[in-house]
């Protein structure tokens, strides 16, 4: 049964408090040596994608992939980079579309369920013959992209696709979209409702006959508003909770073939016991669910001065090396 009971993440007093373990690495972690060398890459419907590539000269690839209004940029995902390049593994750092700081070219973007895009960087990858190994990493909305993409793929996965570790993952959409917008987590929804109304504001300035008016962007309050004005028919969705049903990793957990690690705290502000696979980790052996008893929303903090690699870096390391030798 690979749930993992106990967790080697060791908390002091001080982020035992879930919030400011979310917060604190994001306000005061910076990563200064990472350096990539950027790609842009055609995806087949006419868009194009923005991938940073940082290399040791490895024959192992780790991909990683942003959250909500992340990039390769953030922080975390450096954070991350870092890690991988010191343990010996070449990493590519994935701009979803629209967010690596130009608008995408149509008006659809990214959303928790664009796997396609995951397909078709690994395609492009594998078309150079370099590496002989691919691994996934991805975080909160791009881990659930990542868990969905191994989970649909499942036995037909390409043989260079040897695991994934995925981070503070909301998989169950719906609910974690209700429990985001709840009052105690204000402080974070109104900054990411605040970019995405922007974006959907320049997507109506490049699309005038998008399905929807500025005053129906400002009105927009909750995930819930913004998924049913934009993510829904921007992506062909009926509506929000169509989108959040079939884009949802949860239900393809139980069809992974890869060895797959998620890593969600118990104390995650950002979910609700839906967003727990237990049952799903119970039922099939490649799935391995880790939940640390702390840790916030990729937070994962163990000292007030950030200098050393973190927690679920170390942990991801670790999973992703004993998957793959």
């Amino acid at each position: 049964m690979p749930i993992q009971a106990t967790s080697s993440y060791r908390v002091n007093f001080y982020f035992r408090n879930k919030h400011l373990n979310t917060v604190h690495s994001h306000l005061f972690r910076k990563i200064q040596d990472v350096t990539y060398e950027r790609t842009r890459i055609d995806t087949p419907d006419g868009d194009f994608l923005d991938i940073d590539l940082s290399s040791v000269g490895s024959d192992n690839l780790v991909l990683v992939v942003h959250g909500l209004e992340g990039s390769a940029d953030s922080d975390y995902v450096k954070g991350m980079v870092r890690a991988m390049n010191r343990a010996g593994w070449d990493a590519l750092a994935i701009n979803m579309r629209s967010c690596s700081g130009e608008p995408n070219r149509l008006f659809s973007s990214y959303h928790s369920g664009r796997s396609e895009d995951i397909d078709t960087i690994i395609k492009y990858v594998l078309g150079f013959e370099r590496y002989k190994s691919i691994s996934l990493v991805g975080f909160s909305l791009g881990g659930n992209i990542i868990l969905k993409y191994v989970g649909e793929k499942s036995a037909d996965i390409s043989e260079y696709i040897k695991s994934a570790v995925a981070i503070s993952v909301p998989c169950d959409l719906r609910s974690s979209s209700i429990h985001l917008s709840k009052n105690s987590n204000k402080v974070y929804y109104e900054r990411l409702i605040r970019s995405l109304k922007k974006k959907a504001l320049l997507k109506k300035q490049l699309f005038p006959d998008a399905p929807y008016s500025a005053k129906d962007v400002q009105k927009v309050k909750t995930f819930h508003d913004f998924d049913n004005i934009y993510t829904a028919p921007a992506h062909e969705f009926k509506d929000a909770n169509d989108y959040y049903a079939k884009c949802s990793s949860k239900q393809f957990l139980s069809a992974i073939t890869c060895p797959t690690l998620l890593i969600n705290a118990l104390d995650d502000p950002f979910f609700p016991d839906a967003c727990y696979p237990f049952e799903e980790a119970k039922g099939n052996s490649n799935f391995y669910f880790e939940t640390p008893k702390y840790g916030g929303h990729v937070g994962f903090n163990h000292s007030l001065i950030p200098r050393q690699e973190f927690w679920h870096e170390t942990r991801a390391v670790a999973f992703l090396r004993a998957a793959t030798s």
